[in-house]
């Protein structure tokens, strides 16, 4: 016997138009491209998306068409997506982050139809244009003022071309399990994989995170998503801000940490989210000018994990700090670190242990940890397994690909290695590939690096494995000072050997002047073992000497008239 309930489809539309209905007036702000501060609101976003719509459907964009955009975070963007979406369409969000052969390659293997992009990206398009075959127009975010002169496919501008339809348009009904996003990995192993998101699955993600457990958020909140529009769906924020009509800050391209003060003071937004590369400049920044943070309450951080002494420093601040975890498949939010009240009692330095830890999974997630065959493991927080989910909001397969990603029991392996507690906190130890395997024991390369950032004169700090000839792997620690710092090796070791089993020590530190990322702001290890490699071979079989092994990189790109391997020096690694 079914329920006798209204059919009511979860589809993105229903979102915009509530938060229109109900937060007709609540702010969207936005640091635009252009460099003013914009103001619009949930009515007007609404209003404006339904001219995206219109002006799709006439262009012949038909349900199921892929229409990208290459965009920062702006009330453009914003009203885009939902336009796209609800043409019957689905929003493709193309990191610029990426490199160039990896966009043109994603770009062609989603069959764009369109490509909306900011200004800042005509260039970059402009190179790559004779490369991108499905993309029939180009539409650049701005009014015609600002469009550069051009030769991308009938380039038009923003404003002149949603101003050919009046919005008066109906949303196209689609199948709340219709396609609704797409998004595809970074692709540090191999060509990226496109992940298909549903309506119903970003509805139900969404809602997830507006919990008190999650984001928090209601319509008294102010929330800036420094995570990218194009970072998995902003972890959910673009839809989880007009679900609960939170007022929206979206900060464009500026996110150093003045620029990111600015908006959270003058704002007073309330919480925040974002990597902690991000976090760590806007904590430099304000110990450096000794400001205030004065309406800030919850800072999220997610993309990797934030070291303990940025925790410690934010939370003297009365901020709450906790980490999100999840990934690109997991759409992309798959744990949240607050506090139980099983574990409410815990003080000093017992809470800061617990914090540092990634979190307990949402409803709508499960988990298991299991061994390499398969068999689950014990949530003792000790027993290291790998670490797989299921759940509303969890790809069941990459876009266009045959291969199976489920394991028998409908799980899929997230590539990382972790430990949960009987509490259900769950605390990542490594990626698969990254864990480091000396004497036949693992060394987590992550505990480590938090421990080097907790060094006073290091502000980064990434530990890969090395090959050597007794123990098969030992760990190498990679540092960038703090700016006016010197790091003395030896001092770093002895700051490491009271924390951790003797071991574990770096049998060597090498210093170098930035670390590589990848598009998504994560410590590019792939590279960075492909440098020590370079290094053990053409450097006197070092292994360590990193740095060296950039110069010889670069000689050799530069000789083969390649300036993309820009890794240590300022790029788009930097970004």
């Amino acid at each position: 016997m079914l329920g006798l309930m209204q059919h009511w489809p979860l589809v993105i539309s229903r979102i915009i138009d509530y938060a229109a209905c109900q937060h007709a007036s609540r702010e969207v702000v936005t640091r635009s491209v252009e460099g003013s501060i914009v103001r619009s609101d949930y009515a007007a976003i609404r209003a404006r998306a339904l001219k995206v719509a219109q002006r799709l459907v006439r262009a012949g964009i038909a349900p199921g068409d892929r229409v990208a955009t290459l965009a920062w975070n702006s009330a453009r963007h914003l009203e885009a997506w939902y336009g796209i979406a609800g043409a019957g369409a689905i929003y493709h969000t193309v990191n610029p982050r990426l490199f160039p052969e990896q966009i043109a390659w994603i770009v062609t293997h989603a069959a764009d139809r369109l490509l909306l992009a900011d200004v800042t990206f005509v260039p970059l398009l402009e190179s790559l244009a004779d490369k991108l075959a499905t993309v029939e127009r180009y539409v650049i975010l701005t009014d015609r003022a600002h469009v550069p002169d051009t030769r991308l496919r009938d380039a038009i501008a923003y404003e002149d071309w949603i101003d050919e339809v009046d919005g008066d348009f109906a949303w196209v009904g689609v199948d709340e399990r219709a396609a609704a996003g797409l998004c595809y990995t970074s692709g540090t192993t191999g060509d990226p994989k496109g992940v298909l998101y549903s309506h119903r699955s970003n509805v139900l993600h969404s809602m997830a995170m507006c919990a008190p457990d999650a984001l928090g958020l209601a319509s008294r909140s102010v929330i800036l998503p420094v995570v990218p529009l194009f970072h998995a769906n902003s972890w959910s924020i673009a839809f989880s801000a007009p679900m609960t009509g939170a007022k929206l800050v979206l900060p464009g391209a500026q996110l150093d940490g003045a620029s990111i003060y600015e908006l959270l003071e003058s704002e007073q937004v309330t919480c925040t989210a974002g990597v902690p590369t991000v976090w760590a400049m806007l904590l430099q920044y304000l110990q450096k000018e000794q400001q205030p943070l004065t309406s800030l309450r919850r800072l999220v951080v997610g993309g990797a994990a934030a070291p303990r002494s940025m925790i410690e420093a934010f939370e003297a601040r009365g901020i709450e700090v906790f980490h999100a975890w999840g990934m690109t498949e997991m759409s992309p939010v798959g744990s949240i670190g607050s506090i139980k009240p099983s574990v409410a009692h815990l003080r000093g330095e017992a809470l800061i242990d617990l914090k540092c830890k990634q979190g307990f999974a949402p409803f709508t997630v499960e988990m298991k940890i299991t061994d390499d065959a398969g068999r689950r493991l014990p949530w003792d927080g000790k027993t290291f397994g790998r670490l797989k989910v299921a759940g509303a909001a969890v790809a069941s397969a990459y876009f266009r690909a045959d291969a199976g990603i489920l394991d028998d029991e409908g799980y899929f392996d997230t590539g990382d290695v972790a430990t949960i507690d009987a509490h259900g906190y769950m605390q990542i130890t490594d990626r698969a590939k990254d864990v480091i395997k000396s004497g036949g024991e693992w060394i987590s390369s992550v505990a480590l690096e938090n421990l080097a950032v907790g060094h006073p004169d290091v502000a980064e700090a990434a530990v890969i494995g090395v090959p050597h000839p007794k123990w098969g792997e030992r760990p190498l620690l990679v540092v960038v000072a703090k700016e006016g710092r010197e790091i003395e090796p030896r001092s770093l070791i002895e700051h490491l050997r009271p924390k951790v089993a003797s071991w574990w020590l770096p049998d060597a530190v090498e210093v170098v002047a930035a670390l590589p990322h990848t598009a998504t702001g994560k410590l590019d290890k792939v590279k960075l073992r492909a440098l020590a490699r370079l290094a053990a071979r053409d450097l006197d079989g070092d292994g360590a000497r990193i740095a060296e092994a950039w110069h010889v990189d670069r000689m050799r790109a530069g000789a083969a008239g390649n300036d993309d391997l820009n890794v240590f020096g300022p790029g788009r690694d930097r970004q």
